[in-house]
């Protein structure tokens, strides 16, 4: 398992979706945004239009442990993102930790490659509301505890990858 991390617009998508195609395919794509405005509309699409053939998407918003735990053996995966999968939970007030606890050990179990991407929300100012400061905070632990679990952590910054992690098994 792979956890990359980045800012926004940083390049973490596409380095991931790199490191995915480096396995054999068809890969499949655990998408977690909604499409709540035409802004994320466009978004979705240009992801979509920079895949290639051989990708198959699978739209997991909200039961993202159950996506990653059907996956078929052998099936490399893409997560994109945790930060979005982590919004939507919040916002549908559902028990954080036990999702998150259902996401770890799905991902543990993961039957083939699998990469995370997830935004380090964590190095600007701090949130002026609580909803903010509760959601920076809860997507650090959601990365830490995914980064103690990864074989691999990148960070990408600028375009640039920066290994953070790297286990051999």
């Amino acid at each position: 398992m792979t956890l990359v991390l980045g800012g926004a617009r940083s390049g973490k998508s596409a380095h991931a979706e790199a490191l995915i195609e480096r396995s054999p395919g068809p890969w499949t794509y655990i998408a977690t945004a909604q499409a709540f405005d035409d802004e994320m509309r466009e978004r979705i699409a240009l992801h979509r239009a920079r895949r290639p053939a051989g990708w198959e998407t699978i739209d997991a918003p909200n039961d993202l442990a159950g996506a990653v735990a059907a996956l078929p053996p052998g099936r490399p995966a893409l997560v994109d993102c945790l930060t979005l999968w982590l919004t939507n939970v919040m916002l549908a007030e559902s028990d954080l930790s036990a999702e998150a606890a259902a996401l770890e050990a799905a991902c543990a179990a993961a039957p083939g490659p699998l990469v995370l991407v997830s935004n380090e929300v964590g190095l600007g100012i701090v949130p002026d509301n609580a909803l903010a400061r509760r959601f920076r905070d809860e997507a650090g632990r959601l990365n830490q505890r995914l980064a103690a679990r990864a074989d691999r952590v990148v960070m990408i910054v600028a375009g640039l990858p920066l290994t953070l992690k790297e286990e051999t098994r």
